[in-house]
């Protein structure tokens, strides 16, 4: 039986609501993990480091999807509370179009410009090919990305979660089966690996689009529409904190890159890799949980349900914390064998990662209570104090501590600096979830 929005969420509803956005959001996550370990381990440390380098910059021209998707969401998840259904569609619908036409021009840009951005990275003559060939495969297709971006978000609005979960395990099969393919047997390098990775979009960014056009059963559908320019910057506005955050971590993550080339050279960016898979993994379970909850606080926020916003507000802290803590321990229990899986070729290399995961793991503790508390005021349809914790949290805090940091603990300070971040975000976080209580009415 469905779980619909409007429902009372206890802890078990909690769980069976978002567990398809959070097994969604880790086989997302597959994409670049599978990538890394077969190009580290079938075409080199070279050329893994060049698909590293590169992907901050994937990653920012992706997340605009990701912007649309959260921020359009949180309207159209209020517009729906307040029983506006054919009006939500055509917002839905406006979205949607947008995506496509940001997705357009943003590839354009990427093709043309890769090489002198590659240069901009920090590529040198032995990365600069890899970095070039790998980036304009995955950005000739960004389009299909930023959909698969956005429509993890609708799914769960249109209270469809498990469709979306379905279509993003079936992108992610097939992204693990053709980079084995196409890297171990084909043995296309770097190349094979960015075509498995958009082939896998094309599926999670395509087939749910087809899903929308026709009837269906879910609350949203696409349909004819005009243009409200209001809404649409509504959306974006409201969605710019994911953004900011999207692109400030892929922004500190050049800046990483530039530190730990200065200070580790080529097996620092290697390691560097291998520590942001594991993140991946870890924030993907925050970030499906937050694309889960979010569609449910904008409803009862729509409906006028305050006692609502205070149960989704008390359990999701709870969970937040508790997952944290679990996550630091399995971190410094898998730091081994994870480093192993992606560098053990390499004894030095091994050893840099393995202590840098180490190191790296404590941030995990307070890390999903900062993005929980972004996204909700993003539901909440207040986008400038989620854009405010965003920008506060990964580009201003890691910006400073990842300068600052290497100076007085040398290499160490490079990856601590995520962990002193994320302890000045949540005092942030803290003061902004209280001083806007009686606004909201969520305590």
């Amino acid at each position: 039986m469905s779980i619909q929005l409007s429902e009372h969420f206890t802890y078990k509803k909690l769980f069976r609501f978002c567990l398809p956005t959070i097994a969604m959001m880790l086989c997302t996550s597959l994409y670049g993990i599978v990538d890394g370990y077969f190009v580290s381990n079938y075409v080199g440390k070279t050329a893994f480091a060049s698909v590293n380098l590169v992907m901050p910059f994937l990653m920012i021209l992706g997340c605009f999807g990701f912007m649309v998707g959260t921020g359009g969401s949180a309207l159209v998840g209020k517009t729906l509370g307040e029983g506006k259904r054919e009006t939500a569609d055509r917002y839905f619908t406006m979205l949607v179009y947008l995506t496509v036409i940001l997705g357009v021009v943003l590839s354009v840009i990427g093709v043309v410009f890769m090489r002198p951005i590659a240069y901009m990275l920090g590529a040198d003559e032995n990365m600069i090919e890899d970095c070039v060939i790998y980036g304009r495969i995955m950005n000739g297709w960004n389009t299909a990305f930023m959909l698969q971006y956005l429509f993890q978000s609708f799914f769960v609005t249109a209270e469809k979660p498990q469709l979306g979960f379905m279509a993003t395990v079936a992108a992610g099969c097939t992204n693990i089966v053709l980079d084995a393919l196409f890297i171990a047997v084909f043995q296309w390098g770097v190349a094979g690996a960015a075509w498995a990775s958009v082939l896998g979009q094309c599926i999670g960014g395509i087939l749910p689009l087809l899903y929308f056009l026709r009837p269906n059963s879910s609350l949203l559908r696409l349909r004819k529409t005009r243009v409200d320019k209001e809404v649409l910057l509504k959306s974006c506005l409201n969605g710019s904190s994911e953004l900011m955050t999207n692109i400030s971590t892929s922004l500190v993550g050049i800046l990483y890159n530039f530190q730990l080339m200065k200070y580790a050279g080529e097996n620092g960016v290697a390691a560097y890799g291998v520590v942001m898979y594991t993140q991946f993994v870890f924030a993907a379970v925050f970030l499906g949980y937050t694309i889960g909850t979010g569609p449910i606080v904008s409803f009862h926020y729509g409906a006028g349900h305050h006692d609502e916003l205070k149960n989704m507000l008390k359990k999701s802290l709870l969970l937040m914390l508790g997952s944290g803590i679990i996550m630091l321990i399995l971190a410094l229990l898998l730091a081994s064998p994870v480093s192993s899986i992606f560098v053990g070729y390499d004894a030095e290399l091994l050893f840099i990662t393995r202590h840098a995961l180490s190191i790296y793991a404590f941030s995990f503790v307070v890390y999903g209570i900062n993005v929980f508390a972004s996204a909700f005021f993003t539901a909440l349809s207040n986008g400038a104090v989620s854009a405010a914790i965003a920008f506060l949290r990964t580009l201003v805090f890691q910006t400073v501590a990842v300068l600052a940091l290497p100076l007085l603990l040398g290499l160490d300070g490079i990856w601590w600096a995520v962990t002193v971040a994320e302890i000045l975000a949540l005092i942030v976080s803290s003061t902004f979830l209280i001083t806007k209580r009686k606004q909201y009415r969520y305590l």
